[in-house]
């Protein structure tokens, strides 16, 4: 059986029946991820630790006091804490680095919660700093649709785990597009949830304003089961937001007006006119207006919306996140744990040695960038000035939603790249996030589908943003839209390689 291939509602449905046991899909996948190490996915794998945990889902399977999601194999990012794994957040400064404790989001989804059985972690960018997942300590990984590419990041491993058939679920984090990002590169579906929505405890910061934890998976409807997993107020994130979760899966299936039969009449879609100007690649373009065009076959009304400050959320991003991340980033001095220096002088030059050492070069650029603009003299004049134009950022969002239910656009402005094509040019780097950065600086939820393919038969996904605590209606929108086209059902050539006993 090829159970890679699988959505989780299809594998939850394949263990109540007793068809398969956790440790018969944890034993499937974890061979899987064997055979395609090529790949670079995993970083952190225990096999004993995996099979411990299918038989303890198993036997919550046979008391009769399973979830929808116990004994569903998942694979977690590398920047959330994990008891018996390593957390290294892609990073040489937490080299071996072995938490006490997991991160709420593991917690929630492990067996002491939904049942979840872990895989490993999953590769990264650097504390999620990068939107190809080269800038990690662990190397490049590679796109499973093609492996001289780019998967997209910093969830890059996340988004190849479920592309390639190595794991049917991943969490990953979004900072400025690192869930949505890469789940267009890769073909898959994922959501970056309302800020706050997710907690934060255990997951190792980049930008605290700005970092949310969401799902991946094939489906819109398998990341409506995983978010209602993970949702929910945490007492020990003071971010977290004190508000009722509500049932994810609940609008999936049903019209977006009651008294219609088509699926989504009555739904306003937002068309930004500054998401499909200049820099949109036409192969990217066709295929977003595709999935446009098959809104409205579906009842959907397309309505013309303007994000006037669009261009800006570049330089608003590149001015709090590195100034969020300069302050984060300064725990990490080897003295407690992680790389410390072989060789120092004094206590001083240990953190510099130390700090120099772990820290690759794009960490590096953004810890210099953050602590400029917070430096005395300059404080006002980039700090204060972004957080201004984010406020402004934010209101045109509002603005937008008066005409509109969903703003629909690309998620990237190209399909994946070659691995190298651009890490000379971090500028270039950086104006991969132009659609994706401004939900992050509003708080906004938005999340990636599969819509087609573009050039050398690369994915392309649709972006869908809604305001505030909409995750439910954006993943409705998706899953009637999944229901009438199959982009998502498309395998890799990785997921291509059939089943293994």
């Amino acid at each position: 059986m090829s159970w890679h291939t699988k959505t989780i509602k299809e594998l939850s449905g394949a263990l109540s029946s007793k068809e398969v046991s956790a440790q018969e899909l944890a034993s499937y996948f974890l061979k899987r991820i064997r055979e395609t190490a090529d790949l670079n996915a995993f970083v952190d794998v225990s096999e004993e630790q995996t099979l411990i945990q299918a038989k303890e889902a198993d036997a919550l399977i046979a008391k009769g006091s399973a979830s929808s999601l116990t004994g569903i194999p998942v694979a977690h990012k590398d920047v959330f804490v994990t008891k018996n794994w390593k957390t290294t957040a892609g990073s040489k400064i937490l080299t071996n680095y072995m938490s006490p404790f997991d991160a709420h989001v593991v917690a929630q989804l492990g067996l002491q919660g939904a049942g979840m059985v872990c895989l490993g972690k999953v590769n990264m960018d650097e504390f999620a700093m990068g939107s190809s997942n080269e800038n990690s300590s662990a190397g490049a990984v590679k796109n499973p649709w093609d492996i001289l590419r780019v998967p997209g990041g910093s969830s890059g491993g996340s988004a190849v785990a479920i592309a390639a058939g190595l794991s049917p679920a991943a969490t990953g984090t979004d900072t400025g597009g690192s869930i949505r990002q890469p789940a267009s590169l890769c073909g898959i579906t994922g959501i970056k949830p309302t800020y706050g929505r997710v907690s934060r405890y255990g997951m190792i910061a980049y930008a605290s304003s700005l970092d949310q934890a969401g799902p991946m998976a094939k489906t819109a409807e398998d990341c409506a089961i995983l978010l209602n997993a993970m949702a929910g107020h945490d007492a020990k994130d003071s971010t977290s937001l004190d508000k009722p979760t509500e049932d994810y899966t609940a609008k999936l299936g049903k019209p977006w007006s009651a008294d219609s039969k088509e699926s989504l009449k009555g739904l306003r879609i937002g068309l930004p006119k500054e998401y499909f100007g200049e820099g949109l690649q036409q192969d990217v373009r066709a295929a977003v207006e595709a999935a446009i065009e098959q809104f409205k076959k579906m009842g959907a009304e397309c309505v013309p919306v303007s994000l006037p400050k669009t261009e800006l959320s570049i330089p608003v991003y590149y001015v709090l996140a590195p100034a969020e991340a300069s302050s984060n980033l300064s725990r990490f001095d080897g003295v407690r744990y992680g790389h410390r220096a072989d060789q120092y002088g004094d206590l001083l030059d240990m953190y510099k040695r130390s700090r120099s050492e772990g820290f690759g070069a794009e960490v590096k650029r953004r810890i210099l960038i953050g602590t400029y603009v917070l430096s005395h003299g300059y404080y006002d004049a980039y700090y204060l000035k972004a957080q201004r134009i984010r406020r402004i950022i934010a209101q045109d969002f509002q603005n937008a939603f008066q005409q509109c239910d969903i703003i629909a656009g690309p998620v990237a402005p190209s399909v994946a790249g070659k691995i190298g094509e651009k890490t000379s040019d971090p500028t270039q780097m950086y104006l991969e996030d132009i659609y994706t950065l401004s939900p992050n600086l509003a708080g906004l939820p938005a999340m990636s589908a599969p819509c087609g393919f573009g050039a050398n038969g690369m994915p392309v996904g649709i972006q869908l943003i809604g305001n505030y605590f909409s995750e439910a209606s954006l993943l409705q929108v998706a899953h009637a839209y999944q229901q009438e086209t199959d982009w998502h059902q498309t395998l890799s050539p990785f997921a291509k390689k059939g089943g293994v006993a």
